[in-house]
């Protein structure tokens, strides 16, 4: 059973949707809230499997609720559903920490899918050997903990999605990774545009977070792939 909060200020949508994945798609119980607030009061109270938020709605905002949570908890797995997808609302929401978007208006099946795929991916991450680790230049990587480590001593915590791809480009120094093999791991690719959009906002955010060792670097390789380089490699 999968125990979904559901944040959204429009009542006939949540009910569509809660009726949709409990009686249709079945193997949820969904919880409702109508905004950030009461999304942040549930969350706290519920410790739901994952959540599904829309953007804008009165009393809290759903980039405010999500700010909140990921200051004490970087792995639940967040979806924004939300016809605003710009690139400056996608990359918001991705510097907040949110792991996918799903596009107003969806089918069930759609929402679904997005979110077995968040689980999958959360799951493989947590399932791995807490030992191993990955050091290029002044960075180790522990994917089990989505921690990425500075030598200086100093640590951040990654979403899974930012885990598993700076693992990928980890594990192989300076060798290519190719874009549909990023794209077919960590998203849902039945909207291509889209999922490469995001994928492009989340290699910015990754050069971010690597950014205190001005020797390593993640290098877009045009029309292939990404891969990270590093002057000792």
């Amino acid at each position: 059973m999968i125990r979904l909060l559901l944040v959204e200020d429009d009542a006939n949508l949540s009910y569509m949707i809660q009726a949709a994945l409990e009686d249709m798609i079945g193997d949820y119980e969904v919880t409702i809230a109508n905004n950030g607030q009461e999304g942040l009061e549930a969350y706290r109270q519920d410790k739901p499997d994952v959540i599904v938020s829309d953007i804008e709605m009165p009393v809290m905002d759903g980039y405010e609720m999500v700010r909140r949570i990921r200051e004490t908890d970087r792995e639940i797995p967040i979806l924004f559903s939300s016809a605003r997808v710009s690139p400056k609302d996608v990359v918001k929401g991705y510097e907040l920490g949110v792991n996918n978007y799903v596009k107003k208006p969806f089918l069930p099946e759609e929402l679904d899918a997005h979110i077995r795929a968040l689980l999958r991916m959360t799951q493989g991450i947590t399932e791995k050997n807490t030992q191993q680790t990955f050091t290029v230049g002044g960075y180790t990587l522990e994917p089990a903990q989505a921690r990425l480590r500075h030598i200086s001593g100093s640590a951040q915590l990654l979403t899974p999605r930012e885990a598993g791809i700076l693992e990928l480009l980890f594990r192989k120094p300076g060798e290519v990774i190719r874009r549909e093999v990023i794209l077919d791991k960590f998203w849902n690719t039945e909207d291509d545009y889209f999922a490469s959009r995001s994928l492009d906002v989340f290699v910015t955010k990754l050069r971010k977070l690597i950014s205190k060792d001005e020797t390593i670097c993640i290098k877009t390789v045009k029309g292939i792939g990404l891969m990270i380089i590093s002057e000792g490699t």
